[in-house]
């Protein structure tokens, strides 16, 4: 992936790249709270936003328990297996609940089905991130 540009543009772009970028975290942490709403997604959003906005809110962001996930997205596009465990068993889950609370038509079921495997199939096909070694002692 590319490096991540420093702050630029217009003072009215950055303010409205970090009022997105809070629009984001406040998305972020409603979906830590329901359980069918993402998280990590809106996360990397704010990311991009405070990349671009504030590098302390970036940096506060890259530095908190989401750390991890999210320079694995920067860096290498990557998703770790658990986390698409959780995106996969999210997407069914909110599908079944879907089918059973709407009733859809036959059309809009087929419908919505196939948008829900395309994305969980964009998901599965991300590579796993790579092992981050642990710093190592020396020997003398």
């Amino acid at each position: 992936m590319s490096s991540v540009p420093g702050p630029s543009g217009s003072p009215f772009q950055r303010a409205v790249y970090l009022c997105l970028g809070l629009v984001m975290i406040g998305l972020g942490i409603i979906g830590a709270i329901l359980p069918l709403m993402p998280t990590t997604i809106f996360l990397i959003l704010a990311a991009w936003f405070f990349a671009r906005s504030s590098p302390r809110l970036e940096a506060r962001l890259m530095s908190s328990r989401f750390g991890g996930s999210l320079r694995d997205w920067r860096e290498s596009g990557a998703i770790s297996l658990k986390s698409k465990c959780f995106a996969l068993l999210g997407m069914s889950t909110g599908y079944v609940i879907f089918l059973v609370t709407s009733k859809p038509s036959l059309l809009l079921a087929v419908a919505a089905g196939a948008l829900i495997l395309a994305c969980a199939a964009y998901v599965v096909s991300r590579p796993a991130p790579a092992e981050r070694s642990a710093p190592h002692e020396s020997d003398d």
